[in-house]
């Protein structure tokens, strides 16, 4: 990762808040490239910095037994990664991985925890946010309890989806495996079934999508039980 000097403002969070109140937060940040696997934080070690992805994609994982990992949240252009320290809790019990390139607005954390202090908005947004995250966390919880993993597969595409505005991902076999918490060959027979019905087209890592309506009809209902409340809560 690398800084810039032009810091953009496209995440929604930044978007929320006063102008002068943006400005000033964007005064103690930096713009820097999320380039997919760079790993943010490692769970058990301090939280550094926020990060508020413009265009990228910060997925939260959560180690199962010391040798793998499963997605439990999923960060883009609509929140913010390291909402630990928004909770006061300096130590990170997740992995946060880049999922998808792009960049973030990145401040440390002693900048961040002065900014709630002061601004009164930001920590009002942050708690709506938060409420919708842990939706999502909840809702993905019971997915991967409930649902084949076809019509999950197809949420999780959505997801990204909404957060990318690109109908072109690069998702591996193992970054959707570790999403999934399935193994591998679970995810090619899943992603093998969605080509096959003209959805998608999936090779070496790289998924087009070919059909969004009917992916969304592929997928379970958990995908728009999620957006009705984050809709309700963002009005």
């Amino acid at each position: 990762m690398a800084g810039n000097t032009r810091i953009e403002a496209t995440n929604s969070v930044l978007l929320a808040l006063l102008p002068v109140q943006r400005r000033r937060l964007l005064a103690h940040s930096e713009q820097v490239n999320l380039a997919i696997g760079d790993i943010l934080c490692e769970p058990g070690k301090p939280t550094r910095h926020v990060y508020f992805p413009n265009n990228g994609i910060i997925s939260l994982l959560n180690p199962v037994d010391g040798h793998t990992s499963v997605e439990v949240g999923l960060v883009g252009r609509e929140g913010m990664a390291g909402m630990g320290l928004f909770l006061g809790v300096s130590v990170s019990s997740l992995r946060m991985l880049v999922q998808a390139s792009g960049t973030a607005a990145r401040m440390k954390a002693t900048s961040f925890r002065s900014e709630l202090r002061r601004n009164p908005l930001l920590r009002e947004v942050l708690n709506k946010y938060l409420y919708v995250f842990l939706a999502q966390v909840a809702q993905t919880a019971a997915c991967n309890r409930h649902h084949k993993l076809g019509p999950r597969l197809a949420r999780r595409l959505l997801m990204t989806l909404d957060r990318l505005q690109s109908n072109e991902l690069e998702l591996t076999q193992e970054m959707l495996a570790n999403m999934l918490g399935v193994r591998r060959v679970g995810v090619t027979k899943a992603a093998a079934l969605l080509q096959k019905r003209n959805l998608i087209r999936y090779s070496r890592g790289h998924i087009t999508i070919l059909d969004r309506k009917g992916l969304a009809c592929a997928s379970c209902w958990c995908y728009g039980a999620v957006n009705d409340i984050r809709d309700s809560v963002f009005v």
